[in-house]
């Protein structure tokens, strides 16, 4: 059997790495195709140095996020190798651009994370989540929640629930991430920020946000991604002295901040699972989320751009006593490679 696993920005290097290492034991034949979504190095060749990854079959560099533009060069790929198998990851334009390519060739497509939605339809993700689940035959789901999404939009695709690749990721690569990378700061006494959805780095919503976070005084460790560096730099934002700005960090680097941070402030929907694994309460600058559950449960608290909740929200974070486990138990991977299989 043979896979063409399509990836293209940070969440899905690491969400390929522990899918990679399930396929090939079981025997199955993994062609890799990155698009080139995230070209900047410290965001993208980084991740298959870290995680011992196989340098991709195919690399596009195409340095788009536009899906037309990938869309023709991933059917090239698909009808050179001919896969049993198209999957894609998560909700990115690359997943899009790969399931339509996939469709496009006669190739069956198989979509790890199927059924997450937001609620939320002014958000790309949300859309290309829909999209990619109609048109996929096997959807992978995290959780009982996002199969019965899909029973209730009726999508025509076999489902199966296998749990979260990433906290698979969580499990493999957080306790190898705080043994060899020493943090010079005693565990709980910083915080940890991440922001780089396109709408969080436009105006006013960047500017609102930088407000909030002045209003704290607790360190902050911010490894900016290069898009909210530039939007920073655009319209004049300064933040206060006790957030330090950082390149970019490696997977590994970055979890081990901030799985040992007091709290995480985030946009990304990765950390906010991690963040719950990691036992660290969370701070989303988003007025929606695909993982309602960390919300429902108190772990996670939803403040969008309100300078004021941002502020109270982090000064406030703690997490509840007696959190369940929640997507998965660390071997979804193993439980994808069975379900590609069938």
């Amino acid at each position: 059997m043979r896979v063409l696993t399509v990836v293209g920005n940070r969440p899905q290097f690491i969400k390929s790495a522990p899918l990679s290492l399930a396929l090939r034991a079981a025997g199955i034949d993994e062609v890799s195709l990155h698009t080139g979504q995230h070209y900047d190095r410290t965001m993208s060749e980084v991740f298959f140095e870290e995680l011992d990854l196989a340098a991709p079959r195919y690399s596009l560099d195409l340095r788009s996020a536009d899906p037309e533009r990938m869309q023709p060069a991933i059917r090239a790929a698909v009808e050179q190798e001919r896969p049993d198998w198209l999957l894609v990851l998560g909700d990115t334009n690359s997943t899009l651009a790969g399931a339509l390519a996939g469709v496009e060739a006669g190739v069956d497509v198989a979509h790890v994370e199927a059924g997450l939605r937001s609620g939320d339809l002014g958000m790309p993700e949300e859309q290309n989540r829909i999209e990619v689940d109609r048109i996929s035959a096997l959807l992978l789901c995290p959780d009982e929640r996002s199969r019965a999404t899909l029973a209730a939009e009726g999508v025509s695709g076999r489902t199966e629930v296998v749990g979260d690749v990433m906290a698979d990721a969580a499990r493999l690569f957080g306790p190898l991430a705080r043994k060899h990378l020493a943090i010079d700061r005693p565990p709980g006494s910083y915080l940890v920020l991440t922001i780089h959805r396109e709408a969080n780095v436009s105006q006013p919503r960047l500017g609102r946000i930088v407000d909030g976070l002045n209003r704290i005084d607790e360190l902050t460790l911010f490894p900016v991604h290069p898009r909210t560096r530039k939007a920073l730099a655009s319209a004049g934002l300064e933040l206060g002295p006790h957030v330090l700005l950082l390149e970019p960090l490696g997977y590994l680097e970055l979890a081990a901040q901030a799985s040992q941070a007091r709290a995480i402030v985030t946009d990304s929907g990765g950390l906010q699972k991690e963040a719950y694994w990691y036992g660290v309460p969370c701070v989303t600058l988003r007025p929606s989320t695909e993982w309602v559950d960390t919300v429902e449960l108190g772990a996670n608290v939803l403040v969008d751009d309100d300078p004021e909740r941002i502020a109270e929200a982090i000064r406030s974070a703690r997490l509840p006593d007696g959190l369940p486990r929640l997507y998965g138990d660390g071997f979804a991977a193993e439980r994808i490679a069975r379900a590609l299989r069938r």
